[in-house]
């Protein structure tokens, strides 16, 4: 098995040339809808785990690396009122490029005959729209996939070797059959790739918006028993 790993939401960086769109969205470039608190902080003490590994920093909300191109909310409404032309630059810069280089990757992989798993690096605020979210760690598969649905099982067995009072969920707090990035290369790759989105509970970001050492380190392991998955 060969381990992809990404993380769509790393960052709440806004390009100089977009910052006069956000001059009064502050408090949302620096909420959950700005940036997945932790996961690239994951992402990069995990990453020594996968062959290959891509992170983007950019905001979600000026563009959503994890939605299809067609999708609606592909542009905030802090950017959805830009032009086609400015539209279509940040998709030929931003987008395409983060996108088109995974997938690339992916697909070398797969010519040389190995199987793919790609972990999608994410994390989600504990609270939304006033509801609490029960949920510690959510793996997030497409349950129609036996070799995802084998996955996640294993992956769920790992974390809860090294997280047992942990609350472990599949499909929580999203779907994994939803519109994502994973969702489009399961069409693309029909077969030898399997993609699971891991989520991560916002409850345990330190005040430095990073998740504690011993957390990392359990999914660490996890994660290296996954890779010796047959």
């Amino acid at each position: 098995m060969k381990l992809v790993f990404t993380c769509e939401h790393g960052g709440n960086e806004i390009p100089k040339k977009y910052q006069v769109l956000f001059v009064n969205a502050i408090d949302a470039l620096n909420s959950h809808r700005g940036i997945d608190y932790g996961s690239l902080d994951l992402f990069k003490f995990c990453k020594s785990l996968s062959d290959f590994s891509k992170s983007n920093t950019v905001s979600r909300l000026l563009i959503e690396l994890n939605r299809s191109k067609h999708h609606p909310k592909l542009f905030s409404e802090f950017s959805a009122t830009l032009n086609l032309e400015t539209k279509d630059n940040l998709i030929s810069v931003i987008y395409a490029p983060y996108r088109d280089k995974v997938e690339a990757e992916i697909l070398k992989l797969i010519k040389t005959g190995e199987e793919v798993t790609h972990i999608s690096f994410h994390s989600f605020t504990p609270v939304l729209n006033e509801k609490i979210r029960n949920s510690d760690i959510g793996i997030l598969y497409d349950p129609f996939s036996n070799s995802e649905k084998l996955l996640s099982k294993k992956l769920k067995e790992y974390f809860q070797y090294e997280l047992p009072d942990f609350n472990i969920r599949y499909n929580y707090p999203y779907l994994g059959t939803a519109d994502g990035f994973t969702t489009y290369l399961r069409k693309k790759f029909p077969e030898n790739y399997a993609g699971i989105e891991l989520e991560i509970n916002q409850k345990f970001i330190g005040i430095d918006n990073m998740f504690p050492p011993k957390l990392k380190s359990a999914i660490f392991n996890a994660l290296l028993k996954l890779r010796e998955v047959k």
